[in-house]
């Protein structure tokens, strides 16, 4: 068992990987009776072309599936929902899907191992039938048309149509009526037996527990499987150029919302870490809640609240998102790009710098009072070869002087 410690907040990761390939990571925290579990896979909705282990031909799959299959987990042969079970049992549950990752979870204060049972049951035991896979496409059909409601869903999904032509991350995780039309249980079967091996998965448990004695619960719990061989994902090289550079729509919202997209390029073997750090900085730096940009928007009626500052990435995206109201969202785009030229022209102080780093710093440590967090965020991280606890060595490290040093991005 690996064991890793961060003296800066007083925290132990302890890891284990099991012969079939699991990875189970447990954060004990003993000054808390709550106790939280999260089971991922790595498989999103952008994992529609792969390679089956053990067969030649690619494979390609209805968009929407992944989250169609985390949808239709729960359902067991024996009539019951494995949601409505735990739920019974007092425990919180939930799941959800990502571009790149889909989990299950629960957080519990009593009743831990029965759920656990039940838990490791219906992730591990799929029940797939023609009836019911039709019953879900009319369930999931109803949540396409609703999320076809959302000013925040569709807002944001223009920005990654406008951003990418190829890359599956400019398609909504739901799907399309259309795509989920077409999914079958065989499709479905074929999709869990190759991103549901143990060695496509993690575990991330957080609470009172005993590293060893836990894991080792894990361990009785778990379906045996053959060794599975690397999946093939196939992802079509994205152009670095945009597609268009604005899409308007237009629904019935009390404040036009808006979001700014800037294409990133990742590069191989760069500090992923650092460069989102960085990032964070720059953007709090141009048009954070103590920027001088935002007071000034502020002060105008241009901005009725702090915009939302997000760096998004996985192996095959990457892209900033800034998001937020605006009776005239151009204006701030057009005041944001003049920020962004001046700081390129003057550069950074040394005091605004250091005055963002220690906050984001902050927000980092705060993480780290929250079970749920913790656990979600180094399942999240992992997926992307990240330990978690390597955001509050890196935001540390350095303090060189920046003083007026100009910083090179394609904004």
């Amino acid at each position: 068992m690996q064991i890793i410690e961060n003296d800066k907040i007083k925290e132990k990761l302890y890891i284990e990987k099991l012969d079939n390939g699991l990875t189970i990571m447990v954060i004990p925290k003993s000054n808390t009776q709550k106790k939280y579990i999260i089971f991922g896979t790595k498989y999103g909705s952008v994992d529609n072309k792969f390679i089956v282990p053990g067969e030649e031909n690619v494979t390609e799959v209805p968009n929407g599936i992944a989250h169609f299959l985390e949808h239709k987990m729960f359902e067991q042969e024996n009539g019951t929902n494995s949601l409505d079970t735990l739920t019974s049992l007092g425990v919180s549950a939930n799941a959800y899907t990502t571009n790149d990752h889909t989990a299950y979870l629960f957080e519990s204060t009593s009743n831990f191992y029965e759920a656990l049972d039940e838990f490791m049951d219906y992730i591990q035991h799929p029940y797939f039938t023609d009836e019911n896979v039709k019953k879900e496409q009319g369930i999931i059909g109803q949540e396409i048309a609703m999320y076809d409601d959302y000013p925040e869903w569709k807002v944001y999904l223009n920005s990654m149509k406008a951003m990418y032509s190829i890359n599956p991350v400019n398609i909504d995780i739901t799907g399309t009526k259309e795509s989920i039309s077409k999914i079958t249980k065989e499709i479905l079967y074929k999709c869990y037996n190759t991103f549901y091996h143990p060695s496509n998965m993690a575990m991330v448990i957080c609470g009172d527990f005993e590293p060893k004695e836990i894991i080792e619960q894990i361990q009785k719990r778990l379906v045996k499987k053959e060794e599975h061989e690397e999946i093939k994902r196939i992802y079509e090289k994205e152009p670095e150029n945009i597609v268009q550079k604005e899409i308007e729509e237009k629904m019935e919202v009390s404040m036009p919302m808006f979001v700014i997209g800037y294409k990133d390029k990742k590069e191989e073997n760069e500090n992923i870490v650092k460069k989102h750090i960085a990032i964070e900085i720059i953007l709090n730096i141009l048009i954070g809640k103590s920027s001088t940009l935002y007071k000034e928007l502020y002060k105008e009626g241009l901005l009725i609240s702090e915009p939302t500052l997000e760096y998004e990435f996985s192996n095959t995206y990457a892209h900033v998102i800034i998001t937020g109201n605006s009776i005239n969202p151009k204006e701030v785009l057009k005041r944001l790009r003049k920020r962004i030229q001046e700081k390129i022209e003057q550069g950074i102080e040394q005091e605004e710098f250091e005055r963002i780093k220690k906050t984001i710093y902050g927000d980092y440590v705060k993480e780290y009072n929250e079970i749920g967090d913790i656990a979600r965020t180094f399942l999240a991280d992992f997926f992307k070869g990240i330990n978690s606890f390597e955001y509050i060595e890196e935001c540390l490290r350095n303090k060189q002087n920046i003083r007026r040093t100009n910083f090179k991005t394609n904004f």
